[in-house]
């Protein structure tokens, strides 16, 4: 399995297109949905500041493209190629298998965040405690396994020709309903509801409590855990369902 995991991380790396794209994309769209903003004004029902809450969002939805669009059509190829057939004939576990494909898309998220967290300090202002900073990284980054995993899931129960749509389905629907585009605050209070209960929501919210000066709220953590345990099992299961077949 530590085989794996270091073959991956080193071929995630090895991709310069798709690590130029990932990593640079949420803070370019950061800067422009920012553009002109007042950094003191504050969202309506917010006490956050625009720029503060589109950082912590963009930065999250910037991971989970990293990690949901590039794990699921990778998967989706490497099954047709064949790859993913000569490792279910090897003793790797199905754990072991998703493991590596979370820790190759760990990889890339992780710089893409940092980069809208530093173009959120040094560019647009944003103040922070030295310990809200090192704890926004951190979630933020933990957060984002949730969405490699249902990545994982995605890219091996799809076809190369749909994983792609449905993975972007998924992504949309979850950054939309997760506040990241427009802000929850603006919901119907039914729809608020709902919401908090999806995974998109839930990685949202930790960044921005750790912005307020508070630890991550209880339920949004279980949520994300919930998802996490859900999307991984239902990657494993198949991994040894195919395995069985081989």
């Amino acid at each position: 399995m530590k085989t794996l995991v270091k073959l991956e991380i080193l071929r995630t790396l090895r991709n310069r297109k798709f690590m130029f794209f990932s990593v640079l994309y949420p803070g370019f769209l950061f800067l422009i949905i920012t553009a002109g903003a007042d950094k003191h004004k504050k969202l309506d029902g917010s006490d956050l500041t625009v720029v503060a809450y589109y950082m912590v969002a963009m930065a999250a939805f910037g991971a989970m493209t990293a990690v949901l669009m590039g794990n699921a059509e990778r998967i989706a190829r490497e099954r047709e190629k064949g790859w993913v057939r000569q490792l279910r004939l090897t003793a790797l576990p199905g754990r072991g298998y998703v493991t590596a494909k979370i820790a190759s898309a760990a990889t890339v998220s992780l710089p893409s965040i940092l980069i809208v967290l530093v173009l959120g300090a040094a560019v647009k202002g944003v103040s922070l405690d030295a310990w809200q900073w090192v704890a926004l990284l951190a979630s933020v980054w933990a957060g984002s396994m949730v969405f490699a995993a249902l990545g994982v899931a995605i890219g091996y129960v799809a076809t190369t020709d749909v994983a792609r749509p449905v993975s972007m389905l998924c992504y949309f629907a979850l950054a939309m309903l997760g506040g990241l585009w427009v802000p929850f605050t603006t919901f119907p209070h039914w729809l608020r509801t709902v919401a908090g209960y999806l995974p998109g929501r839930a990685y949202a919210a930790l960044g921005q409590s750790i912005e307020f000066g508070d630890a991550p709220h209880a339920k949004d953590v279980t949520v994300l855990v919930v998802y996490l345990l859900l999307f991984a099992g239902t990657a494993a299961w198949l991994y040894r369902k195919d395995t069985r077949k081989a």
